[in-house]
């Protein structure tokens, strides 16, 4: 059976959007709730970074684009940004520890959107997102990207276990799968 639920697909094609719209049906129904999501940052219609924005509403950047090329060996870099491990570290960090420590009769939702090349620069996060899996009181809802090139760890282990059901969003059902992930999220919740 089923503890958590992951959505993948490419990027832009709504996983965050789908993400925010569980996030309010569970509050609605007066569901405990936490987490965070990735936004993007745009400047005259430019991105120009990734914000991390927690559900109680703290928000903090996750990455910047580069402006200087010559940029040190030691960044931490994806494409053109450049991960603020620190500051995601902060607001991430004090909140998966206090999801993990919650002893709720009833099992608490964790959003994580997303766990990607960015959020793995930290390996606390890692250790943090291993330790929510394997805990018993959590439900995990969150994003993981498509494979593509090097696989990344956490990812494919994430994808690979057996008690995390993966939906797959496309531009063809991201309008409709919205009930099927909700039922899935309340199901892992019995």
């Amino acid at each position: 059976m089923s503890k958590h639920v992951f959505l993948t697909g490419p990027p832009g094609v709504g996983k965050t959007t789908l993400i925010q719209k569980v996030t309010q049906a569970l509050k609605s129904a007066g569901t405990s709730i936490d987490g965070f999501y990735t936004e993007e940052v745009r400047e005259g219609g430019r991105r120009t970074g990734f914000d991390v924005v927690t559900l109680s509403g703290k928000r903090g950047p996750l990455s910047r684009v580069s402006s200087d090329s010559s940029a040190s060996r030691r960044e931490c870099r994806v494409g053109q940004y450049i991960v603020d491990v620190v500051s995601f570290e902060q607001l991430v960090l004090p909140m998966l520890r206090n999801v993990n420590r919650s002893s709720d009769a009833e099992k608490k939702i964790c959003v994580i959107d997303e766990v990607g090349k960015m959020e793995l620069f930290s390996q606390a996060f890692i250790q943090a997102v291993r330790q929510t899996l394997t805990g018993s009181g959590t439900v995990v809802l969150g994003t993981i990207p498509i494979p593509k090139g090097k696989p990344l760890d956490l990812v494919e282990e994430i994808r690979n276990r057996k008690d995390v059901k993966v939906f797959n969003v496309s531009k063809e059902n991201r309008n409709s799968i919205f009930q099927d992930i909700l039922a899935a999220v309340e199901s892992c919740r019995k």
